[in-house]
């Protein structure tokens, strides 16, 4: 016998972006009962919105600054060719077709970009810090305290996660972050240097961005939450349908 709503599990897909180290996220979305699609550069962002139920941006090389009208800075490590184009198109028409979508460590950034807004393109040169924002190895190991802002959606999606001082300890590998926040976006997270560790939209149900990889914690459950919280609310766009 078929449990109530599992009809509806069985129609739910997840696009995820392709990245060189898919298996974290995989495991984290179909751990909170998604279903994986793949995406690959050469789809179409404005067929894809009308096929998958949540997008899921993923970690990896930098964005080109062309993209948010600054030169380049040496410390530049370019993505997969044709990601930028693609995921930024994406990161768009979900936004505007309120289309739940998380967006990871580069992820963040693409929507930030996609949004009209800029990145800080170095923060080892550009940031006076105390902190360390890439520890790369093991991927869980945390990094430092992020200090979550109260009432956010970010907020409402971690839970447990977040202390009772509105802190959250992450892991970090990123040398880039958010700078001016884009359109219809806010702050949603900051490290104690300043650094914006997370991003929200304030015009959807479900448009998250942060810059850590929780992901990476499927196994201990520390970000479950979050990814709970995404798959829900790509379930209940397809129960309004």
């Amino acid at each position: 016998m078929r449990r109530p709503g599992e009809d509806v599990n069985r129609k739910l897909i997840i696009g995820i972006t392709r990245c060189s180290s898919l298996d974290d996220y995989v495991a984290s979305v179909e751990q909170s009962g998604g279903r994986v699609r793949v995406l690959d550069v050469s789809e179409s962002p404005k067929k894809l919105i009308g096929e998958i139920h949540g997008v899921l941006l993923t970690g990896g090389g930098d964005v080109d600054p062309v993209f948010y009208g600054q030169d380049r800075d040496p410390s530049i490590q370019d993505a997969e060719p044709g990601r930028d184009e693609f995921e930024i198109d994406l990161a768009r028409r979900a936004m505007e077709a309120d289309l739940p979508l998380l967006a990871i460590c580069r992820g963040a950034q693409v929507l930030n970009v996609a949004a009209g807004g800029t990145l800080v393109q170095d923060i080892p040169t550009a940031i006076t810090t105390g902190l360390t924002h890439a520890i790369a190895r093991p991927k869980n190991a945390v990094a430092h305290d992020v200090t979550i802002t109260p009432g956010t959606k970010l907020h409402r999606a971690l839970g447990g996660a977040v202390s009772a001082t509105h802190t959250c300890r992450v892991n970090s590998r990123h040398h880039q972050s958010v700078a001016r926040v884009g359109q219809n976006l806010a702050s949603a997270a900051t490290a104690s240097d300043g650094i914006v560790e997370a991003i929200e939209n304030t015009d959807t149900e479900f448009c998250l961005g942060v810059q850590w990889h929780p992901e990476n914690f499927w196994r201990t459950g520390e970000f479950t939450p979050l990814f709970d919280a995404f798959v829900a609310s790509a379930l209940a766009r397809i129960r309004e349908v």
